[in-house]
């Protein structure tokens, strides 16, 4: 049974569809201190949280059972990202429960900047009636810039458009062919956009490319006037310019529903003249909140039940049904890791993987995260898995490349690797039989058919009558049973150079492995140590 810590609000909606799932026990903690949380996930394999509570690095760290972290919203600036990918942790989000809330919050705002509601309001409820002071501007007809167009900004941009503004846009990955679709103009620098626009409003994450994007420089170059709103996160605009912006007039208003710290201790900002604030209401509603539940719900129970990945922030998405294809594709690039990585000597430097046939055209982004889980695993103390995997490669300068080819060869799905190390290059490929037979086709330079489990005992040798007989008698000697026996030769005659790949049961002593390296016509010996056939990997079950 797996087990999920849920240590922040969440609707009852959502606590259903977990106590509802016979395969998941709930764990309901709110109000719990860092250190609690932190001993509190040493028996989850799961935890959903909201903004409260904050994920360091020192509570992510050595958490050996937890597989994955659901934010309910988007933001994930609570949850230490690089701590969680280093750990193996797969962290999500819900982008999609929150967007016509807080794309709504973001409209409130800006007709309510527009109309001087804040204002008018507070006059009225002192008892005074100032209806001239409080003259507005129209939306319509009026340009509004969208920083930011992802699913807010376009819901945003979307509902600017049927008050009758003109929307311009700004984000580094999108092309203006498809901006255009959607009735917005792009441009390319956030330097530019901020000159042409009335009304701004920000949508994007906080990064640190996006931390001050709006300042004191950029204010300065917009239109006497501007109006500016943020409902995304707080940070992204500079709150000591904006104030000195408000302050000064060149901002004509501005409203913010987040900020830097919340509840925010520096009111500099909120006490500026023209500011209207909200306390971080983007997505207080109930329709939002009960759809952030549900599909927080909805992701981690998928995913610690069907190996389903929806709305990664540091991992490839992918279906349920994709994962169930591409699960023995995973395990045959792993084991192909593991294998490389006892065969192997000296640093590792560069690896190349060519996919051939139709593995081409699958993630093959996971299956080389899975096959360098498994190169590397003998090298940290760290369980390596299909999360963290190029991270730890990449610390370690280890270059990895993909090569794919839909051409189908001799077999429908090759999956090849080399290893590049200070001594030298190491090759090894492997192909699938059915869902469940992993095969080795090739070692190096020689072709053959060889098993890629158990206990492997691999020598080299010049291909004379006479060898396979002698090791056959060495290992019965010493009680050790050959399973199956793989060979391969250079030439397809008789004489040269051989290999050959024998799964033993148990273990092969070391006496065993001296005897048969003394043999004049043996070159080398190895045991490689492969996990039982159809052993699902740890973090793939």
């Amino acid at each position: 049974m797996y087990r999920v810590l849920i240590t922040d609000n969440l609707s009852p909606a959502g606590l259903k569809i977990l106590e509802d799932n016979p395969e998941i026990e709930v764990d309901v903690r709110s109000g719990l201190s860092p250190e609690e949380v932190r001993e509190a996930l040493k028996s989850a394999d799961g935890i959903i949280i909201r903004s409260a509570t904050k994920l360091t690095e020192e509570i992510l760290q050595g958490q050996p059972r937890l597989k994955a972290i659901v934010r309910a919203g988007v933001g994930v600036d609570n949850i230490d990202r690089v701590a969680a990918t280093r750990e193996g942790i797969i962290v999500m989000n819900t982008p999609a429960g929150n967007t016509t809330s807080t794309a709504e919050q973001t409209i409130a705002l800006m007709m309510a900047l527009a109309r001087n509601i804040g204002p008018a309001y507070a006059t009225m409820k002192e008892g005074k009636w100032e209806r001239k002071k409080l003259t507005g501007t129209q939306v319509a007809g009026k340009t509004l810039a969208v920083i930011g167009l992802g699913r807010i900004g376009l819901s945003v941009a979307q509902r600017a458009q049927g008050l009758e503004m003109k929307v311009i846009g700004y984000d580094p990955f999108m092309s203006a062919e498809r901006a255009a679709e959607f009735g917005i103009e792009l441009y390319k620098e956030v330097d530019e956009i901020v000159k042409h626009c009335d009304f701004l409003t920000v949508h994007t994450p906080l990064t640190d490319e996006t931390r001050d994007l709006i300042n004191a420089e950029r204010i300065a170059t917009m239109r006497p006037g501007v109006r500016i709103i943020n409902c995304a996160r707080g940070g992204i605009i500079n709150e000591d310019d904006l104030a000195d912006a408000l302050e000064s007039g060149k901002v004509a208003g501005a409203a913010c529903d987040v900020f830097t710290q919340e509840p925010p201790e520096n009111r500099r900002l909120i006490d500026a003249p023209n500011m209207l604030a909200t306390p971080h209401l983007g997505a207080s509603t109930d329709e939002a909140q009960e759809m952030v539940a549900l599909e927080a719900a909805e992701i981690i129970t998928d995913f610690l039940t069907k190996n389903e990945i929806r709305h990664a922030i540091n991992m490839i998405p992918v279906s349920g049904a994709e994962m169930a294809d591409l699960k023995p594709h995973i395990e045959l690039g792993h084991r192909l890791g593991l294998f490389l990585s006892q065969q192997t000597s000296g640093s590792l430097k560069k690896v190349q993987i060519q996919y051939r046939g139709e593995v081409a055209e699958k993630q093959t982004k996971l299956i080389t995260s899975s096959f360098t889980a498994g190169l590397l695993s003998h090298s940290f103390e760290a369980e390596i898995n299909i999360v963290n995997a190029t991270v730890f490669a990449k610390d370690r300068g280890i270059d990895i490349s993909e090569d794919k080819s839909t051409e189908v060869g001799t077999l429908s799905t090759l999956i090849s690797a080399t290893v590049e190390t200070e001594d030298g290059k190491f090759s090894a490929a492997g192909t699938i039989f059915g869902q469940d037979f992993l095969r080795l086709t090739k070692l190096d330079e020689f072709y053959l058919d060889g098993y890629l489990d158990g206990n492997l005992l691999i020598y080299r040798h010049n291909d004379v009558p006479g060898l396979i007989g002698y090791i056959g008698t060495v290992l019965g000697n010493h009680k050790v049973n050959i399973a199956h026996m793989a060979l391969g030769r250079l030439q397809n005659q008789p004489g040269g150079e051989a290999i050959a790949v024998l799964n033993v049961d148990g273990d092969v002593p070391d006496e065993a492995i001296a005897e048969v390296s003394s043999h004049k016509d043996v070159s080398c010996v190895k045991l490689i140590k492969m996990p039982p056939a159809t052993a699902p990997l740890s973090w793939l079950q």
